[in-house]
């Protein structure tokens, strides 16, 4: 039951409960220790030495931590993180216990005092930086950000246990039992420590293990330097430091106000214990009921704005009311802030930073940074507060001053935060682009001439059809030994190349590929002749038009009718439309149909022709048995552009074998088609294949109804209709940025199409789960394979429907945001390395506005992070039983589906499903209502045999 309610509650998944206690339990302990003896060693500070000394205190804390970092990174390297750690808390154990010996035996100089101030400082910095970078180990970047919170909320408890202990301790027991206890439960944290490596660390690979240990305990580059490289870092550096800054400036004039109100040590330890941990009780309710949702709602660089927001208003109250009570409110917003919501989103600023220069950095910004800046305010405090014998009241001044800079650190941040996502995944996928790289690096001269020369078909096509239209004369002598090849697409391809070249070149080669049986060699030579050369255009009509050679005077016919279109006296002067019915007279014997290098000939020049009155010779051929001759009539047609043929093109698109052709044809037609389009869309006039297909006809249509027509094709209840009029509407918007798309209609349409993932994403988890849970052994026989196998067929249905729809979902958003950002994030989904799908994710929880990422990115984290959909983490999904997968899956799903899901139910023979059977026994398709009408007469069977 409890197990439930953590995992409900803080989002805790199958193997991280009993890490994540152990993490918390570490960072709890540290910062109870924290608590104890911070507040106690401050207090023996002022009371023995007074606030106006703390300064010394800031500038030496700095010193020491710069120095110490030096030895620590030397330590790192020489040893394991693991035995760095302990040892650490081993030191600091020992010496919290023998200051509780010398407060026992009054041993207090001056210079131990200040020793234990450092030390406490050090403390601060050091162990909760090891316990970070330990959780940075433990986590991926998607675990961190579910965790962090439910961890951080140790760290408070801590805060509030161990600043209520020191309360009650030291006003009973005196300081020396504080620190006692405090040392005990730092030595306490060794063993936890073993534990935490034991459960998470040894369970990784060797491999793994040995590269993440590497990265932390090995650097090779110098942080310092890679903090100056990097704008992300840099603005992450000076945002902690001036906050650091900025706190010691609070924490100064709330010590220095404080002091002077109670002066005995003891009740200003029980004071401070008594607010310090108030402040960690804020900080829990704020940790546990508001950082999440105000992360979900700002994102993480927003977050960071509300403590120096806070801060600032504090502080211009106190300008006015100059009360400790104000300092108790400033300090407050410090403490509960700085710990919950501003921890947390300091935490995740650093995410999208690689790993072994996030821990690098984050040591020496948690170290040196943090200590740089106490120095730089006990330096401002005695040389300009001290120096000029200002009020104290001037601390307010320079922390007002600070804070305008921290917010703007901010600002600056946001953009940089972003950048490094969007580098960091691009350069996990980088080399998905090396091999367009090297083609790139292939395309020389020499390297053409070589596939020019030796090259296979395919390769020789794809470079004349990627060579550049500027003339290219060192390849002139290889495209011109091409027209010897044995392929005739080779020698087409070739002379398409040589109209770059000066007119007339390689002339007698090109017109001894006249006499050839390929007519279109035969028409693309003498298009050359026409319009390449110098020879005149009547000489080459008169010689060819009625050439013995029946091949070359149907191709001379087909010249005619392109030149005659746009010039109409030259299909007077030479019998066009004689010619052509001729031709028709000819061809309409039996005989004559079956040459279908003939009929297509003369099917192009009806339709170049523009003569309408031979239009139905191309009708009839719609329906040629011979596909050749069909797709030629459909070619035809588009050529034409006459709306008599757009209902017939229409049709074709069902035609699986002349649906690409049709597709040509109807893009021929250009934009005025969309208006036809819209009318017969608004009366329901298309069957589902048209609309399937319709969106590659609209892409190439450039034109504000080709987007409204696009946006009708979005609201299908088919999934494939909306892929493709996703992807149609992308293109479209790429190619002509000048029309007008409605971002807030695009958001929607990834709502629901992010409705239908998560529907399908159900159904996928019911249906594996019953796949899963089948015995291996069955009893039943027969049956139950039966059973199994049609369950395993709908599974392998939902997941192609998961991958299409997850492509609609990005191709949408391709259209909303930047198209490369979403493309990157895409490609790094898809990926199969971890790393790159994690950071993926994390870039679109920075990119996407709240109502998308709510909506998308728990689906993503399912299923692409999880992997096992049985997994129902997602508050967004719920579990369901067969019959209401199965009657969710039936509607408004493929054909495909809705024969698997008939099939099953036929086997399974459970007469519940009879009324969703009989509602598909009158189904459009012939097919289904068929298959239908079996199973509903099947069940109705098994019925009257129960009864």
């Amino acid at each position: 039951m409890l197990k439930s309610l953590y995992k409900k509650a803080f989002d805790i998944r199958d193997g991280e409960i009993t890490i994540s206690f152990f993490m918390q339990l570490y960072i709890f302990l540290v910062i109870t220790v924290l608590l104890i003896v911070k507040p106690t060693v401050n207090a023996l500070f002022l009371s023995a030495l007074g606030a106006e000394r703390l300064p010394y205190g800031y500038l030496l804390v700095a010193a020491v931590a710069i120095l110490s970092s030096y030895f620590y990174n030397k330590a790192l390297k020489r040893y394991s993180f693991k035995k760095v750690a302990t040892i650490t808390l081993c030191a600091f154990g020992f010496f919290f216990i023998l200051l509780s010996v010398a407060l026992h035996y009054k041993f207090l100089e001056v210079w131990l005092l200040y020793y234990y101030y450092v030390l406490i400082s050090l403390f601060a910095v050091v162990v909760t930086s090891q316990f970070w970078i330990l959780a940075n180990m433990v986590y991926n970047a998607r675990e961190a950000k579910r965790l962090f919170g439910f961890i951080g909320s140790g760290a408070i408890a801590g805060g509030i246990f161990g600043g209520y202990l020191t309360t009650l301790i030291s006003a009973a027991f005196g300081n020396k039992t504080s620190i006692l206890i405090a040392g005990i439960l730092i030595l306490c944290c060794v063993p936890i420590l073993y534990r935490i490596w034991n459960l998470r660390l040894r369970t990784l690979s060797m491999y793994t293990r040995k590269k993440e240990i590497h990265q932390v305990s090995n650097p090779d580059r110098n942080a310092f330097q890679i903090i100056l490289k990097s704008k992300h870092l840099l603005y992450l550096a000076s945002i902690i430091g001036i906050s650091v800054l900025v706190a010691k400036l609070v924490d100064f004039q709330f010590s220095d106000f404080a002091h002077k109100a109670i002066p005995d040590s003891d009740e200003l330890a029980s004071f401070l214990g008594f607010w310090f941990s108030s402040f960690n009780v804020v900080a829990l309710l704020i940790q546990l009921f508001v950082t999440n949702r105000v992360l979900s709602y700002l994102g993480v660089t927003s977050t960071m704005l509300i403590l120096p927001l806070g801060i600032a208003l504090g502080s211009l109250l106190f300008l006015t009311v100059p009360e400790l009570w104000v300092l108790i409110i400033i300090k407050g917003l410090d403490g509960s802030f700085k710990q919950s919501i501003n921890k947390a989103a300091a935490e995740l600023s650093i995410l999208p930073i690689p790993y072994a220069i996030k821990n690098q950095a984050k040591s020496f910004i948690d170290i040196v940074v943090d200590s740089v800046a106490t120095g730089i305010a006990g330096f401002l405090l005695i040389f300009v507060i001290k120096g000029m014998e200002l009020d104290t009241k001037f601390v307010t001044i320079l922390t007002i001053f600070f804070l305008f800079i921290w917010l703007l650190l901010i600002y600056k941040l946001r953009d940089a935060y972003f950048d490094s996502f969007r580098s960091n995944l691009k350069s996990l996928l980088l080399t998905k682009d090396e091999s367009k790289r090297n083609f790139r690096k292939e395309r020389t001269i020499a390297t053409a001439r070589h596939i020019l020369q030796n090259g296979e078909e395919s390769e020789i096509l794809t470079l004349l059809s990627r060579l550049s239209s500027a003339r290219l004369n060192p390849l002139k002598k290889q495209i011109v030994a091409l027209l010897d090849h044995p392929s005739n697409a080779i020698k087409i391809a070739a002379i398409e190349e040589l109209y770059y070249y000066k007119e007339g070149t390689a002339l007698h080669k090109i017109k001894a590929l006249l006499h050839t049986s390929d007519s279109a060699l035969i028409i693309a030579t003498l298009q050359y002749l026409l319009h390449h050369t110098k020879i005149d255009d009547q000489e080459l009509f008169t010689t060819y038009l009625d050439h013995p050679e029946k091949p070359i005077a149907n191709a001379a016919l087909l010249c005619l009718a392109q030149d005659a279109r746009l010039n109409t006296n030259l299909g007077k002067q030479f019998n066009l439309r004689d010619r052509i019915a001729t031709q028709i007279e000819r061809l309409g014997t039996p005989e004559g149909l079956e040459n279908v290098a003939k009929t297509s000939d003369l099917l192009l020049s009806i339709a170049y022709s523009g003569l309408n009155e031979f239009y139905y010779f191309i009708s009839i051929h719609f329906s040629n048995k011979n596909k050749k001759v069909a797709k030629k009539a459909i070619e035809a047609a588009g050529i034409t552009t006459d709306p008599l043929f757009v209902g017939n093109l229409l049709q074709f698109l069902e035609n699986k074998k002349l649906r690409k052709a049709a597709i040509k044809s109807l893009t021929q037609y250009g934009p005025e088609i969309t208006k036809t389009l819209l009318r017969l869309e608004n009366e329901d006039a298309f069957s589902l294949d048209i609309k399937r297909n319709l969106p590659k006809v609209i892409a190439t249509f450039n034109s504000q109804n080709a987007v409204k027509i696009l946006f009708k094709f979005l609201g299908s209840n088919n999934l494939i209709v909306r892929k493709n009029a996703s992807k149609s509407l992308l293109k479209l918007s790429s190619k002509n940025p000048s029309l007008t798309i409605d971002k807030r209609k695009i958001s929607r349409y990834i709502l629901l199409e992010s409705d239908y993932y998560k529907n399908t994403l159900n159904a996928l988890a019911t249906f594996t789960k019953l796949v899963n849970n089948s015995p291996a052994d069955s009893q039943e026989g027969a049956k139950e394979t039966e059973i199994l196998l049609a369950r395993e067929a709908i599974v392998l249905i939902l997941r192609e429907q998961v991958d299409q729809s997850l492509y609609s979902i990005f191709t949408l958003l391709s259209i909303r945001y930047n198209r490369e950002d979403i493309s990157a994030a895409f490609l790094g989904i898809k990926s199969n390395d971890d790393t790159a799908r994690i950071n993926a994710i994390e870039f679109l929880d920075n990119l996407l506005h709240i109502k998308l990422k709510n909506k998308i990115l728990p689906l993503l984290e399912v299923h692409i992070i999880d992997t096992d959909v049985n997994n129902l983490h997602s508050q967004e999904m719920v579990e369901q039983t067969e019959f209401d997968a199965v009657r969710s899956l039936i509607r408004n799903r493929s054909r495909q589906m809705n024969i698997a899901m008939l099939h099953l139910i036929e086997i399974l023979e459970d007469t519940k499903y009879i009324a969703i059977t009989q509602s598909f026994t009158k189904h459009k398709n012939t097919n289904i209502a068929k298959l239908a009408t079996r199973v509903s007469t099947s069940l109705q069977r098994v019925k009257q045999q129960q009864k």
